[in-house]
């Protein structure tokens, strides 16, 4: 029997028995497959498991049900729930509302439609490389849609967490694949675009399906809210609508002629470059695949980030965090060549006290670092110990200096953004400054990792910087950070 037909048969099978205990085997053996091999053809062609299908079919018809006086308990015994409470959580799982809302009437339940299958999709090329296989995506088959919602998204955090340790990786393979010239013949063109677009297909997939399931856990309050707006700005990407001007005009015509790919220029910026494992992108790497690869880390940061901060605050903890537009500023200093010597310390902050008729509103000693507008893999870490001044303060001999302003589209190369974030700490201050385990040290990475969990755009690399704060002088410890962050 043709697999479409078995699906259509399937299809029957779950509708007349609703009301029925049946489960994936009894799906299975009615159109004489195996379960597992009928789980996934099920799976690929309809989007849904076959126990997620059979469910939402059952809650969709339990509201009608409830709607027109059945009682709740006769309600969960003929839909197969074992208890009335636990049919309640999934209903008001599912519809975001609950029973008794439902039978009011005050509230719209949702309804979910029989799916039919129409057309029969046959032919199409036998592919030479499959990126969706590499890639790290969800597998809905294993997500428990039964449990409570707090181990539900538990559940789409751990995915997230091992998508951005393993999807770097194949993004760099997709990159590399489109550079090849051997792969770009004109005789490979058709089934090229079937791969590249198949890629993004898989993905607009997940996106629709991981928004609807997130819809669902949402009323419980467990749902970081910035991720809606992270699936967004994917959708955008995905869709042909770059949010970065350099790359429009190249995507839309990528869309519109897929033969433009035959031109190197083209698929140079729609490669972009290889970035390895971490995933982040200098000057020389920016394409169109790039800004994919950072539209799917974006999502993932705001899945898995705000409980990875929870877990990171061991003996300290974020006192206060908050973004700020400084006004225009100039941070006068000089760069950390001395090994932090006390001593040449205090003549650099002694010299910035001489101009204390232009101190700015953020009179703080700062440590400020940069890389000079490149990535991290290209250029060192710079360390400056000085002080933000009003804009336009003259510069002591020996000293460097950067401006910042609130605006930096239309200023020269190296003038920063003032936009930020202000993280201030409490606690052990030895294990604020820890730097085992961590990218630069604690405060450093809680603070970037709050900025990630909440969608905002840290401007890695052109205009990235950050700064120690010392609120007690630069003697002591510092407890608070300045990070680079476009609001």
């Amino acid at each position: 029997m043709h697999w479409i037909e078995s699906i259509t048969k399937a299809l029957h099978f779950i509708e007349n028995n609703l009301t029925q205990n049946i489960c994936v085997d009894d799906v299975a053996d009615n159109v004489y497959a195996s379960g597992a091999h009928f789980q996934r053809i099920f799976h690929l062609v309809t989007g849904y498991t076959i126990g997620d299908y059979l469910r939402n079919r059952r809650l969709s018809e339990a509201a009608h049900d409830i709607a027109h006086g059945q009682k709740l308990i006769d309600v969960a015994f003929k839909y197969q729930y074992d208890t009335q409470e636990g049919f309640s959580k999934a209903f008001t799982r599912f519809h975001g509302i609950t029973p008794k809302q439902a039978r009011k009437g005050k509230c719209s339940a949702k309804f979910f439609h029989p799916l039919k299958i129409n057309i029969t999709i046959e032919g199409g090329f036998s592919m030479t490389h499959d990126f969706t296989d590499k890639l790290l995506l969800i597998d809905w088959s294993e997500v428990n849609s039964e449990i409570d919602a707090e181990d539900a998204y538990r559940m789409i955090g751990h995915w997230a967490l091992a998508a951005r340790c393993a999807n770097p990786m194949a993004f760099d393979e997709l990159s590399a694949w489109i550079l090849d010239d051997i792969q770009w013949t004109t005789d490979k063109l058709a089934e090229n675009e079937q791969i590249l677009m198949g890629v993004l297909t898989r993905f607009k997939e997940q996106n629709a399906r991981l928004r609807e399931y997130l819809k669902e856990l949402e009323p419980s309050g467990v749902v970081n809210p910035p991720v809606f707006a992270a699936l967004d700005r994917f959708d955008d990407e995905l869709s042909g609508a770059p949010h970065d001007e350099r790359l429009r005009e190249t995507v839309a015509m990528m869309f519109a002629d897929f033969t433009v790919m035959k031109e190197r220029a083209v698929r140079e910026k729609i490669a972009g470059g290889i970035t390895g494992s971490a995933g982040t992108s200098t000057v020389s790497t920016y394409g169109y695949i790039n800004f994919l690869k950072g539209c799917d880390a974006q999502i993932q940061w705001c899945l898995f980030m705000p409980d990875w901060v929870k877990q990171q605050q061991k003996g300290f903890k974020v006192a206060s965090f908050e973004y700020q537009t400084l006004p225009a500023v100039r941070f006068i200093g000089r760069e950390d060549t001395f090994e932090g010597k006390v001593e040449i310390r205090r003549e650099i902050f002694n010299a910035l006290d001489d101009l204390h008729e232009y101190q700015s509103g953020f009179a703080h000693d700062l440590l400020f670092m940069h890389h000079y507008g490149k990535g991290v893999d290209v250029e060192p870490w710079h360390g400056f110990w000085g002080r933000f001044m009003q804009a336009g303060t003259p510069v002591p001999e020996d000293f460097v200096h950067w401006d910042l302003v609130p605006d930096d589209s239309n200023t020269p190369y190296l003038t920063f953004c003032s936009q930020c974030a202000y993280a201030q700490f409490s606690g052990d201050t030895k294990v604020m400054h820890e730097t085992k385990g961590f990218d630069s040290d604690a405060m450093y990475d809680v603070t970037r990792n709050i900025i990630l969990g909440q969608g905002v755009h840290i401007p890695y690399p052109e205009t990235y910087w950050t700064a120690e704060v010392f609120l007690d002088g630069h003697e002591k410890p510092g407890t608070a950070y300045l990070f680079s962050a476009k609001i």
